[in-house]
């Protein structure tokens, strides 16, 4: 995990019986309601190992026993659930115009999902640090008044995330070496459960990896459009950060050394096409895009309008975006063979004109057919980075970091 701090030393996962556990409650998320028979049945686990560990995480209230019972010859067969109830894992999203925070509860059902308006470039780091926390707190307080104890807190923001929990950069929000994660945990009292800042697409790709129309393919590849462009990349059922936390910085992917100048300094490069300024400034030649602007919602809907009435540039715009976002998606397919690639932020609002040119530019640079894999389009509402972030909480959970009977 990037940046956490707070957290308890977590089990050695080569300890037989927590590794177990976490086998357990995978499995029960998954195929709920299920019999301690169906799980020794599917995990290999002999019937005496399961009740053990059931009555493990029944006394953590990690599992609930619904009092039902399967029909079925013999004995009857009780049947378990998730215990949604004492505690929640929790998210926020540090957006250009606003702070959103969502908490989930063990089966990732949503217990609050809270926006709130942020000034982006106009608030500078102290008063960004102050307002995250400030957020933070009052979802906790919340939480924490309705008895629920809290798993983790994980901070999504858009630029790359140091291994701790600093903030390298993020251009269009006015930061720079923002040390967010002291100042946070710091805000919180330095409480008990794990605190994390991390990159939202990251966070991104693993509420699509866990909550999505894709949920759990092990190779999964999340492009989220923005002022910047970035990659969230699950490979093998794993979130990949790279050595420094900088993995899927996509944006910056050089497509034509002879093209468009990037705010990089570079000529060419996929934000330069596909972010949302040149977005905006192809589509909206009358709209400065190249301004203290972070929020671009007023100019996203004039481009789909224009586009739904049949407009030139912004027809020809978003197929030029959606082309350059296909070459991506092909040097992606080339490099980490991902079963599908969602589209997710600003090219999920536009997918219905990005998608056709994305198809059409993958489809033509394959090698052989069907080696590209699939793309599609985010189903999950805005703040999914968010959701993501509370979701890494619940993957710790299944990792076998379980909390301490109460």
């Amino acid at each position: 995990m990037i940046g956490t701090q707070g957290a308890a030393q977590p089990a050695d996962l080569t300890d037989v019986r927590t590794t177990n556990l976490a086998v357990v409650l995978r499995y029960v998320r998954t195929h709920a309601p299920c019999s301690r028979a169906d799980i020794a049945a599917s995990t290999g686990l002999n019937k005496a190992t399961v009740s053990s560990l059931v009555a493990d995480l029944l006394d953590r209230r990690l599992l609930r026993d619904t009092g039902l019972t399967e029909n079925r010859i013999g004995r009857p067969a009780a049947m378990l659930v998730l215990e949604t109830r004492p505690y929640a894992a929790v998210g926020l999203e540090v957006g250009a115009d606003h702070l959103a925070a969502v908490a989930l509860d063990l089966a990732g059902e949503r217990l609050l999902s809270w926006r709130r308006a942020y000034p982006g470039l106009g608030a500078g780091a102290g008063r960004a640090e102050a307002a995250v926390a400030a957020l933070a707190g009052r979802v906790v307080t919340k939480l924490t008044a309705q008895g629920r104890r809290i798993l983790g807190l994980t901070v999504a923001v858009p630029g790359p995330v140091t291994t701790a929990g600093g903030v390298r950069f993020a251009p269009h929000l006015g930061w720079s070496d923002l040390d967010l994660l002291p100042a946070l945990t710091k805000a919180l009292h330095r409480p008990d459960y794990p605190v994390a800042v991390d990159n939202d697409a990251n966070l991104a790709a693993l509420a699509e990896h866990r909550h999505g129309p894709h949920a759990g393919s092990p190779d999964l590849v999340t492009l989220i459009g923005g002022v910047d462009i970035g990659a969230g990349i699950i490979a093998d059922g794993r979130l990949v950060r790279g050595g420094q936390g900088f993995a899927g910085r996509i944006g910056h992917l050089q497509l034509d050394p002879g093209g468009p100048l990037c705010r990089c300094g570079r000529r060419g490069c996929l934000e330069a096409y596909a972010g949302l300024p040149a977005l905006v400034r192809a589509a909206l030649p009358d709209t400065d895009a190249d301004g203290p602007v972070s929020d671009f919602a007023p100019e996203l809907e004039r481009i789909a309008a224009l586009a739904r009435s049949g407009d030139e540039a912004a027809g020809t715009a978003l197929t030029e975006a959606g082309s350059r976002l296909g070459q991506a998606v092909s040097v992606l397919a080339d490099v980490l063979d991902p079963r599908v690639v969602v589209l997710g932020g600003a090219f999920a609002t536009l997918s219905d004109w990005l998608l056709p040119a994305v198809e059409a530019e993958v489809k033509a640079r394959a090698v052989a057919p069907g080696e590209a894999g699939h793309v599609a389009v985010s189903t999950l509402e805005p703040g999914s980075a968010a959701t993501g972030g509370a979701a890494l909480a619940l993957d710790r959970l299944e990792a076998g970091h379980l909390p301490v009977p109460a």
